[in-house]
């Protein structure tokens, strides 16, 4: 970081990133939940096959898809800041309810509902934070944001499989959704839309992060052409490799995260509350990674290489996990390795889109890329139970790891300027 920006204050960083990461640890755990649950005896007492299972974990995502370009562009034109307000009082609700489910459908409907309720959340939050942090500063700010992955994964194995231990998989959605509720207070109470509109916020800060974003704007403006609406988004052949490298990272991504608890179960035969903790540590790595990745790509300004490195990471773990699942706690190692490289390349694959976008539409485009790829959330679960239910659970993974080298290939082939622009920007002297 330059001698400039050491010098201005960093309020932003301790008073905007921290209540929106307990926002989105809390979302991330209601919508995880379901695996430990799944593992803790719904499958069993409900009747749910494998491929049902799957469809219950992966059902959140055809609802996530609703609110997302919505979403991006209440946050943009409008405030964040009360979207996300509601959106946690309704989740919170939805939530609750599962733990009082009687059957496979009621499942299913409240699980796409809860999926509708968080759907505009990650593009409202990356919204906030394009506001707040200059592209140099985004990639590590979005690394952070995004840090609630493995944050709330770590907290949600050991505190699941202890609550499931306790009593039983109802009483797991009922308290986390309580949890909910109660995270309401500190988002109310610290967040702010736009420096323009924080009155804590210092004048030096404040004229730093306003001056950086117009050069920011400008430098868009003079430019070559930005795409400018969201039909040019759908049209765009690079927002389409974004939109399908984005689904099959997501379907690796989920896929795991969700059958997580099954696959350790399945390997090591131990009870939920020994699960639960070997389910954390995967998330340690994930935590590590995310950090590590998005400072190096930010300290040189390149993109593509710290996308490909972390997928092709991710899926020859998750193949070597497989192959050498004769030796458990080697196996076990290598699970922990796709944590690592789990969400490495996220921070860093959201510094793209902005570069792409005109700022008038670049809600509503995160909106349509994270919409539309989640879609994978709900691909990855299901494509592993169907295929664990057709053939066995090293075929499950097989399939996981088949995406991910295909959004290898579709990072290489994004245009070179994306490396150079960035980079050109990250070397270039400040201009004032």
């Amino acid at each position: 970081m330059s001698e400039l920006v050491e010098k201005i204050p960093m309020g932003r960083w301790l008073r905007i990133l921290p209540p929106i990461m307990i926002v989105c640890i809390i979302s991330y755990m209601d919508r995880v939940n379901i695996g430990f649950a799944m593992a803790g005896g719904m499958s069993d007492e409900l009747g749910m096959t494998a491929s049902v299972a799957g469809l219950a974990a992966g059902i959140f995502f055809i609802g996530y898809l609703f609110l997302q370009v919505p979403g991006g562009e209440f946050a943009a034109k409008r405030s964040g800041k009360k979207f996300i307000s509601w959106t946690i009082v309704f989740w919170a609700i939805i939530s609750i309810l599962t733990g009082f489910a009687t059957d496979v459908t009621h499942v299913l409907i409240l699980r796409f509902l809860l999926g509708v309720a968080e759907g505009g959340m990650l593009p409202v939050v990356l919204t906030m934070v394009s506001m707040w942090f200059p592209n140099e500063e985004r990639g590590r700010a979005n690394a952070i944001v995004i840090l609630f992955v493995p944050v709330a994964a770590i907290i949600t194995g050991p505190l699941s499989g202890y609550i499931i231990s306790l009593s039983n998989w109802k009483w797991l959605f009922i308290l986390e959704g309580i949890v909910s509720l109660v995270v309401l207070i500190p988002w109310l109470l610290l967040v702010s839309d736009r420096p323009e509109s924080a009155k804590w916020l210092d004048k030096r800060e404040r004229d730093y992060i306003t001056g950086k974003l117009e050069e920011e704007r400008q430098s868009l403006n003079n430019g070559p052409k930005q795409i400018a609406s969201l039909k040019e988004v759908l049209s765009n052949g690079t927002m389409i490799k974004l939109i399908v490298l984005n689904f099959c990272y997501q379907c690796g991504i989920y896929g795991f995260g969700l059958w997580l608890p099954s696959l350790l179960k399945n390997l090591t035969h131990s009870g939920m509350n020994q699960i639960g903790w070997l389910s954390a540590l995967p998330y340690v790595g994930c935590a590590i990674g995310m950090l590590f990745v998005a400072q190096v790509s930010d300290k040189t300004g390149r993109r593509k290489p710290f996308i490909v490195i972390p997928l092709v990471g991710f899926a020859l773990c998750l193949l070597l996990s497989v192959k050498l699942s004769s030796m458990i706690w080697v196996s076990y190692a290598f699970l922990v390795g796709c944590g690592f490289f789990l969400q490495a390349a996220a921070g860093v694959f959201w510094t793209i889109p902005p570069r792409l976008f005109s700022p008038e539409v670049a809600g509503g485009a995160r909106g349509v890329i994270n919409g539309i790829g989640n879609l994978g959330g709900f691909a990855g679960p299901y494509l592993v139970g169907l295929l664990i239910q057709m053939y066995n659970y090293d075929v499950g993974i097989y399939g996981l790891v088949i995406l991910l080298v295909i959004g290898a290939a579709l990072t290489i082939s994004l245009p070179s300027s994306i490396d150079e622009e960035v980079k050109a920007e990250h070397t270039a002297p400040a201009t004032h």
